[in-house]
């Protein structure tokens, strides 16, 4: 799957993933890597090539998806990003509060409002551009 058939899966009102989040939503999807950089966020992770079932990972997203994560480990960093700013966008497009965002990650919600200020609304195809 190329990243723009990966990208073209995304609904809209899903956030676009960051360059270090992208491996994990092209191989689990929108879903699945929101849970797995929820749980796994911040920790190195160990993920083998043939899970057999008594790993985290895999009681997380089931066999095939870590199969198909571990296929993606050559563009995955040891330590799993936190991806504070990105997990806070994609928590709130699922329509999550701003306090509940601050809960799952861990941070006040004064930080999940400023991680949220840095989205920019979508452009309007009817407002031309300056340049």
């Amino acid at each position: 799957m190329t990243r723009s058939q990966a990208h073209a899966k995304l609904p809209g009102a899903f956030p676009k993933p960051t360059a270090q989040v992208e491996p994990f939503v092209d191989a689990l999807g929108f879903e699945d890597a929101l849970r797995f950089l929820d749980a796994f966020g911040g920790t190195e992770v160990y993920i083998p090539k043939n899970p057999k079932g008594r790993g985290e990972v895999e009681k997380l997203l089931g066999r095939e998806k870590a199969k198909m994560l571990a296929g993606q480990m050559h563009r995955i960093p040891a330590r799993i990003p936190t991806a504070k700013a990105w997990r806070a966008r994609a928590h709130r497009s699922k329509g999550l509060p701003v306090v509940e965002i601050a809960r799952i990650l861990g941070v006040t919600d004064f930080s999940v409002r400023r991680y949220l200020r840095w989205v920019t609304p979508p452009s309007d195809p009817d407002q031309p551009g300056l340049f």
